[in-house]
């Protein structure tokens, strides 16, 4: 009668170990992903391609992805629906930012500078593939939210891939259509990212006013 318990006193301090190693690879990833994307950003600016400066705002996706991550092993319903809802802001701001840029440019689209972009990308598949690795060796431990951190992680190089054939492209061409094609298709899966962002956290808001059995908006 006394195995069943040993054994759940046994897992305890895996599981522990468990929340501590996904928290530390989240917390990780997300810095990685903060600091990247102040490099992509001025790179767009000074390169002038709309695609890389939308992709910044990706790094910024993912680093609320992360520390939504984090703050959900630890901090309750409400506070991470707050906190969530000031995420998608976060994201928000610099995604509407690349969209006023390519609105302005439809009239007479410039080609950027290729190597900036190309350098640029290069480094953000180091960083997306680094991410990918670290949220892939934890990411049974995070649930749906680790998967979500995991793809998300995986999909941004293909992204990546994506803006280099496109600067590639841009080359060969000389003309700015590629880049602001592509870069308003980026825009457009930050928005997305943005209303389940939200979404997610007013399910959260919803959740803790039940708990708390609180009346229903």
């Amino acid at each position: 009668m006394t195995a069943p318990d040993e054994g759940k006193k046994a897992a305890d301090p895996a599981i522990t170990f468990d929340a501590r190693r996904v928290r530390r690879a989240v917390l990780t990833v997300a810095a990685l992903n903060f600091g990247y994307f102040f490099v992509e950003f001025f790179v767009a600016l000074g390169a002038g391609s709309v695609s890389l400066l939308a992709d910044s705002v990706d790094f910024l996706e993912d680093t609320s992805i992360n520390l939504l991550i984090f703050v959900a092993l630890g901090w309750a319903l409400a506070t991470r629906a707050v906190m969530g809802k000031v995420m998608a802001l976060v994201i928000l701001a610099p995604a509407a930012f690349a969209a006023w840029e390519a609105v302005q440019r439809f009239a007479a689209p410039e080609a950027p500078a290729v190597l900036p972009i190309v350098l640029a990308s290069l480094g953000a598949i180091v960083v997306n593939g680094t991410s990918a690795v670290m949220i892939a060796r934890v990411r049974k431990h995070g649930g749906s939210l680790g998967r979500a951190a995991f793809l998300s992680a995986r999909n941004d190089v293909l992204v990546n891939i994506a803006i280099i054939v496109m600067a590639l492209i841009t080359a060969w061409t000389a003309s700015g259509w590629p880049d602001l094609i592509l870069g308003c298709v980026i825009i457009l899966l930050a928005l997305h990212a943005v209303h389940e962002v939200w979404e997610v956290s007013e399910e959260e808001r919803l959740a803790a006013k039940a708990l708390a059995g609180e009346a229903m908006d």
